[in-house]
């Protein structure tokens, strides 16, 4: 199964900025617990440093469930990030913005590509230059109507919505025309995390699972 086609079953991809290594694995379990199946971990471009922690924390995801929680990388800009994700065993990229070369060079090593876009122009640019999906980032200035407006000219792209999804809206920006949705902060609630607090969590993925199912 494609990185695509996981999106298009699962329709919820987990977005993990800014934790250890090693809270990825009991993350993933409460992710999996709730039914969603892929995970985002992201790149911090403030900190090279860090690039390689994040790599290792995809490696452990990515030992641990296979293709039971589809890992992969994310805020990826760098030819560097690209070879770090594909040799931690990472599935897919998803990018912040549309840049033509990542999304040639991710192809090429056969990884799922689905970088970011905002207007019409980047969406087709994405699209033309090998994405499998376009993230239509931020959505939260915007709203499902924007999506569905999209659709009528693009509707041969899927997109998926991300930034200010939550388990509210899910469900609109689903049935405006999306094939996936990419959520953070509204599911990887870090005090929860801190405290371990894991099921609540799963909780909140579960009702994220019922809204998505159910558009």
């Amino acid at each position: 199964m494609t990185s695509l086609e996981y999106v298009k079953q699962r329709k919820i991809v987990a977005i993990v900025r800014g934790l250890a290594p090693e809270y990825m694995v009991r993350l993933g379990h409460a992710f999996e617990e709730g039914g969603i199946g892929l995970m985002e971990v992201t790149y911090n471009q403030s900190a090279p440093d860090t690039w390689k922690d994040t790599a290792k924390a995809i490696e452990a995801v990515e030992k641990e469930f296979g293709d039971r929680l589809l890992v992969g990388a994310g805020t990826v800009i760098t030819p560097e990030q690209v070879s770090l994700t594909y040799n931690a065993g990472g599935h897919y990229l998803v990018t912040p913005t549309t840049q033509p070369e990542i999304i040639r060079m991710g192809k090429a090593l056969g990884l799922g590509l689905f970088p970011g876009a905002f207007s019409a122009t980047e969406i087709l640019t994405a699209w033309e230059a090998g994405a499998d999906a376009v993230k239509v980032f931020p959505v939260s200035c915007v709203g499902p109507s924007y999506i569905k407006a999209i659709r009528g000219p693009l509707s041969h792209i899927p997109l998926m919505a991300v930034g200010g999804v939550n388990e509210k809206n899910a469900a609109d920006f689903m049935k405006a025309g999306c094939v996936g949705l990419g959520v953070g902060g509204n599911l990887v609630n870090k005090e929860w995390i801190k405290n371990g607090e894991w099921e609540k969590i799963t909780v909140l993925a579960k009702e994220f699972m019922k809204a998505v199912n159910e558009a």
